[in-house]
């Protein structure tokens, strides 16, 4: 067979690729009903260390459709460097839009190419893709916008958009396409995507714009499925990011979408699991759980832990152990999202294991029955909605039921919410048609407590009535109860709500209509 034509290899990225980033504030004016117009400052765009082309005038090529088929791969590598030209979207977006328009129908037409035809992707196309892709996506990214940890509000925080994202979505599209064609060969193409490339892919991770995320999420899991050799190479790297993120910066905007690609991967692992896979779960999963910033990803973190439990059961101790030990102590949503993420557990706990850490597990959520949080104390009390753990209770009610009883029968009295009352009631109710006699033993110890609960506080009453000192003290508290009601009438300075402030209706508008990759892919496949 003949030798594929020489095409000399593409120039490396230009230095000017990890320049300083670039970022612009837009100032919005807002109009609101039934008031003046508001001035709102927003970041609404930013851009990475993009280095402008010095020849930005492009040339309009014929389409690959119009020329003979023995020059459609010469004007396909024409088309692939012509889309190295970098523009500004930022500074002067009105720049250059006769060019940008002509790049972005390249960048269209090649997407069609590669889709609808066979064997097009030929050798000599391979590094010419892999560095236009390059070209245009690796960057330094700007500095965060947003705050970070516990004060990131996913809901009212406003993500910093990419300024070039009308090329940079075509660029990811064409990349996908190219890896999924059926003509794609791995077996060339790891001479380009290399462990260098893996690394700089999962620095983008870090961009606050959503939409490139999920592009990146659908890459990266495709390169993982393609290339075997850089498998254990991306969990490695992908370790390291975790690492960093909960001993060292706490801050990384890709996390939820590292740990959706984690998920897929676990699911495919072999049994037995490899002792590798057991410490990533152990030394790496669990310790997210400790960050403040967990309700970004919980979700996705939750779905991976289940994930390794239903391949290896006996997991279940060191897991729900490390969950008690990570539990919180002063962020009640926080908590709400543990106690979701152990019924998840518990839905697929073998009962062998469940023995293993009942007593821990019921002392806890004896705790949070008690919660004055009354989302807390729900979200425990609905345990005993789900019917496997009731069977599991039931089966190991003679040591659940005395550790539980107490915080039920003092809350059914004491608990400022009415919907916790009953929650409590349909609890105490299950418990007593388990095991009626052990439930009016716990009963009489319960109530034989409280009344020598009672007769102690009326002994330490009576001692403190008997102090020849307790009538100045009397006093002391009643001119200080005056005096905070005094303090308490003054007039409180007015807050303005974080969530009072207008939206950004350009930023609502971009993410609204943005097209998942998984779901772009899946309409074109069915043209």
């Amino acid at each position: 067979p003949s030798c594929p034509r020489s095409i000399s290899s593409p120039p490396p990225p230009p230095a000017a690729l990890f320049s300083p980033p670039l970022k612009s504030t837009v100032t919005l004016e807002v109009k609101q009903p039934g008031s003046h117009s508001a001035t709102k400052r927003e970041k609404r765009f930013s851009t990475s260390s993009f280095p402008l082309s010095a020849n930005r005038e492009l040339q309009k090529l014929p389409a690959l459709a119009d020329v003979a088929p023995a020059e459609q791969e010469k004007l396909f590598i024409q088309k692939l460097r012509q889309c190295c030209v970098l523009f500004d979207f930022l500074s002067d977006p009105l720049s250059d839009l006769k060019w940008k328009e002509v790049k972005r129908a390249a960048l269209s037409e090649m997407v069609e190419y590669i889709t609808h035809n066979r064997n097009v992707i030929t050798e000599p196309i391979y590094p010419e893709m892999v560095h236009m892709f390059a070209v245009n996506m690796f960057r330094t990214l700007p500095p965060s916008s947003n705050p970070t940890g516990a004060e990131f509000d996913p809901e009212e925080d406003e993500p910093t958009l990419e300024a070039a994202w009308p090329h940079l979505q075509l660029v990811y599209e064409f990349f996908l396409r190219f890896l999924e064609s059926p003509d794609f060969q791995p077996n060339i193409a790891k001479k380009y995507i290399d462990q260098k490339f893996v690394m700089q892919l999962l620095d983008l991770f870090d961009s606050e714009d959503p939409r490139e995320r999920d592009f990146l999420k659908t890459t990266l899991h495709r390169i993982y499925g393609k290339f075997l050799g850089l498998r254990a190479y991306i969990r490695k790297q992908i370790n390291n990011i975790f690492y960093r993120f909960i001993y060292e910066t706490e801050h990384h905007n890709g996390i939820a979408e590292l740990l959706e690609i984690l998920g897929s991967i676990i699911n495919g692992f072999a049994l037995p699991l490899k002792e590798e896979h057991k410490i990533f779960l152990l030394k790496v999963l669990l310790p997210l759980h400790k960050v403040k910033s967990l309700s970004v990803y919980h979700p996705q973190l939750a779905y991976c832990v289940v994930q390794f439990l239903e391949k290896d059961s006996t997991l279940t101790e060191p897991v729900v152990m490390a969950l008690l030990k990570y539990w919180p102590k002063t962020h009640s949503p926080k908590e709400v999202m543990f106690l979701n993420e152990l019924e998840e557990i518990l839905d697929v706990i073998e009962p062998s294991e469940f023995v293993k850490v009942q007593e821990p597990l019921f002392r806890q959520l004896a705790k949070c029955v008690s919660s004055p949080h009354f989302q807390v104390a729900e979200r425990a009390l609905y345990y005993w909605n789900n019917e496997y753990i009731m069977s599991l209770i039931s089966d190991n009610a003679a040591k659940i039921l005395p550790i539980m009883f107490p915080a039920l029968y003092r809350n059914s009295k004491t608990h400022w919410n009415k919907t916790i009352h009953g929650l409590i009631y349909n609890a105490l109710k299950l418990f007593m048609e388990m095991n009626q006699k052990l439930f009016d033993d716990c009963t009489q110890q319960e109530k034989a407590k409280s009344k020598e609960r009672e007769e102690a506080w009326v002994k330490i009453e009576n001692l403190a009535k008997s102090n020849p000192q307790v009538s100045s003290v009397c006093n002391h508290l009643s001119f200080v109860c005056v005096c905070l009601q005094h303090d308490q009438r003054k007039e409180r300075h007015m807050v303005r709500r974080k969530s009072e402030l207008p939206q950004d209706i350009y930023t609502t508008k971009a993410l609204e209509s943005h097209r998942r990759a998984e779901d772009m892919l899946t309409t074109n496949d069915g043209l």
